[in-house]
């Protein structure tokens, strides 16, 4: 457990311990824990005041992070669900307000290489892609019992697929024949739906597809726009609350809802994004397309406390990012 712990590199691990890290002490919620590797380094930083609740809907992970996490004690608090829940489980854990608030929409490198759950296509796998093994559909009944049309669309809108339709036509062709199970059946349906000429020689050509229907099997986008939603309400003045996205409709999200607050008591921190360095894309070549997002809430009398920044409000959010303010949150 020790070795894989030490094995798990953290994106962006220095650039959310300097923008993340409390200065006060308080609450940090990381809302999806994984391995535990940002909890440790904001813990490590933030100093004996910082108190941290992690939350993580995969059960092999939060068995990993209470392993890495025990030295810091009592400090730490640990809870299984979504992110889209964040509100209702810091209620729950007693956290009234967060001074940060953390997402890593990202894999685990657990998840990638040893869960067997078929998150990856560099192996061969049951197709199952849920990060909570013991609910909702698995990749492969998802597959089995869409129409074509919706296969194509949860491809084309989650996965960016160009090939979209032509994969599912594949994909249900295939299975008049027999299930797809695993993710070697998988990846055959694609590379018989995409070109040769539309192969891409940086990546993978089953890499959106997979990406698309791990995104459907866990309701992702669904969670993401409940967590924007929520996450901000929770936090205190002067609070930040932090989004790494790995692609570009993601980001997007994030983009949009984080400028939907702005004028209403919060601001981003910077217009763009922030990348891995050349360093560290070397070191980790999945930090290659990370990028992390800072939101803050303004101190009370800071630019916009007149909009509202000394009542913590709730919005709600759809997936392009659009925002209507529902009232005080409680």
């Amino acid at each position: 457990m020790e070795r894989e712990a030490a094995a798990h590199l953290p994106v962006l691990a220095d650039e959310v311990t300097f923008l993340l890290r409390p200065r006060r002490g308080g609450w940090v919620v990381d809302g999806t824990i994984g391995m535990g590797g940002h909890a440790e380094r904001l813990l490590e930083a933030g100093g004996e005041g910082i108190r941290l609740l992690g939350i993580d809907r995969d059960p092999e992970a939060l068995a990993r992070a209470r392993a890495r996490l025990e030295r810091f004690g009592d400090r730490v608090r640990l809870r299984q669900g979504s992110f889209r829940d964040i509100g209702s489980h810091a209620r729950e854990a007693g956290v009234p307000l967060a001074n940060a608030v953390l997402l890593d929409l990202g894999l685990s490198s657990q998840q990638l290489d040893a869960s067997g759950r078929g998150f990856t296509f560099q192996k061969e796998e049951p197709l199952d892609m849920r990060f909570d093994p013991t609910r909702g559909r698995t990749a492969a009944e998802l597959i089995a019992e869409e129409s074509e049309t919706e296969i194509a669309r949860i491809l084309f809108e989650y996965g960016e697929e160009r090939h979209a339709r032509r994969i599912a036509r594949r994909i249900v062709e295939r299975r008049r024949r027999s299930p797809l199970v695993t993710t070697g059946d998988l990846v055959e349906a694609v590379k018989h739906g995409v070109p040769r000429a539309g192969w891409s020689s940086r990546t993978h050509v089953a890499t959106r597809t997979f990406q698309a229907l791990r995104m459907a099997v866990n309701e992702e986008p669904d969670a993401l726009a409940d967590a924007l939603a929520a996450a901000p309400p929770l936090l205190a003045p002067g609070g930040r609350f932090g989004v790494i996205s790995f692609h570009s409709g993601e980001d997007r999200t994030v983009k949009r809802a984080f400028r939907a607050l702005e004028g209403s008591g919060f601001a981003e921190l910077e217009p763009s994004p922030v990348s891995a360095s050349r360093d560290e894309v070397h070191q980790n070549p999945r930090a290659r397309s990370a990028k992390l997002r800072v939101l803050e809430r303004l101190e009370a009398g800071g630019s916009s406390s007149r909009d509202g920044a000394d009542e913590p409000q709730a919005w709600q959010f759809d997936q392009s990012g659009s925002t209507a303010r529902r009232g005080p949150s409680r």
